[in-house]
């Protein structure tokens, strides 16, 4: 399955930029242009500054540079706040990018993304790693 338009939570991108762990392949996926990557600007800060604080500020600073880089990535800022998750509000941020990004699913194995699922307007598909990966092979 290709050219799916995405939404990945930083959990799930952790998970993926890691050389030994089994969802490495995504990442590689991503890099050979199998999918669509949308982010923004509250995205991206989270993901480096994840990164920084898990990795390093050497990692960090290469992964934003490929995501800069990158023709796979759709860059879409809200104008608006949909506020569906009440149990983690800073998840917001992905449910938001995905209704502006019309993303085909949000990728998280955070169970807060339940209460975007449920909605009834706008709807949201939520996937989790595992089965994205699935998605992939």
């Amino acid at each position: 399955m290709e050219n799916l338009r995405i939404v990945l939570d930083t959990n799930c991108l952790l998970q993926m930029l890691g050389a030994k762990s089994k969802y490495h392949s995504l990442f590689l996926k991503f890099l050979q242009n199998r999918y669509t990557l949308c982010v923004s600007t509250e995205i991206l800060f989270e993901y480096e500054e994840i990164l920084r604080h898990k990795a390093s500020a050497v990692a960090a600073d290469l992964f934003m540079k490929v995501i800069a880089r990158s023709v796979n990535v759709e860059r879409k800022d809200p104008y608006f706040h949909l506020n569906i998750i009440k149990q983690d509000e800073d998840d917001n941020k992905f449910v938001d990018c995905a209704f502006v990004c019309q993303a085909d699913f949000i990728v998280t194995d955070d169970n807060h993304f339940i209460e975007a699922a449920q909605s009834e307007f706008p709807q949201f598909r939520i996937v989790k790693l595992d089965e994205f990966a699935d998605m992939m092979t």
